[in-house]
């Protein structure tokens, strides 16, 4: 883990980028952590192998699924101005 100012990284973005193949690289703004620079593959990793939304509805059994949405408060939507 190496840790870098906002201005350090602006001069030295190359050797940034080569830090963060060895792990996560901390940038701080005044002082603060603020921001991470890491490769795709940690951040993919971070993640899991989560499926997305597109991959759970292409499912066989997804049209099994029951879903009831809220009925929403008469008021909030109104009908659009199309004039």
């Amino acid at each position: 883990m190496t840790t870098v100012s906002s201005r350090e990284f602006n001069q030295a973005i190359s050797q940034a980028k080569k830090a963060a193949r060895d792990g996560p690289l901390f940038i701080t703004d005044r002082g603060r952590s603020a921001y991470v620079l890491m490769t795709i593959e940690r951040y993919e990793q971070l993640l899991g192998n989560q499926p997305s939304i597109l991959d759970l509805l292409a499912e066989p059994d997804c049209a099994e699924i029951e879903f009831e949405p809220p009925r929403l408060r008469s008021g909030i939507v109104r009908p659009p101005d199309l004039s």
